[in-house]
């Protein structure tokens, strides 16, 4: 039996956070099953009710691909409670090139996507400069507060 992964992030709004989590990962909105228009055409071709549908839902993806089809698929589900906590796993965006890329080439990398990421709707907690080490990362919040780091 193969498995497959999806990730699942419960969230307030899905549509926000497609945009977001697109930009950051290189994927795109998953477009609408083949043979229908939109998610929407798709949800009601499989009799699901009107009323069970999150207001403004179906017209836009709530999930995102890989374009390259290697990474999971990524849905953004609605519910209506707030994130309260901190998260106890969180994404890695590694943008640096790993320890065989010197350094200040790594560190222009993540700035160069912390500033992107900000544009698109995160927040900077704090940056990790420890040149010693070699070191240099960024922890931000998505738009909806989830933490990640830039590294």
């Amino acid at each position: 039996m193969e498995t497959t992964l999806q990730l699942t992030i419960d969230c307030a709004d899905p549509q926000r956070m497609v945009a977001f989590w697109a930009e950051a990962l290189g994927y795109v909105p998953e477009p609408p099953p083949e043979g229908h228009a939109t998610w929407r055409a798709y949800w009601a071709a499989l009799g699901v009710p009107e009323e069970e549908l999150p207001a403004g839902a179906g017209d836009v993806p709530e999930s995102i691909v890989d374009p390259a089809g290697h990474g999971p698929r990524v849905w953004f589900q609605q519910v209506p409670e707030p994130k309260t906590g901190k998260n106890r796993w969180h994404f890695d965006l590694k943008v640096g090139g790993g320890r065989d890329v010197p350094r200040e080439v790594r560190v222009r990398r993540v700035e160069a996507a912390v500033e992107r990421l900000v544009e698109a709707g995160a927040t900077v907690l704090r940056i990790k400069d420890e040149p010693d080490s070699g070191l240099y990362a960024a922890a931000m919040r998505d738009p909806e507060g989830n933490e990640f780091d830039v590294v």
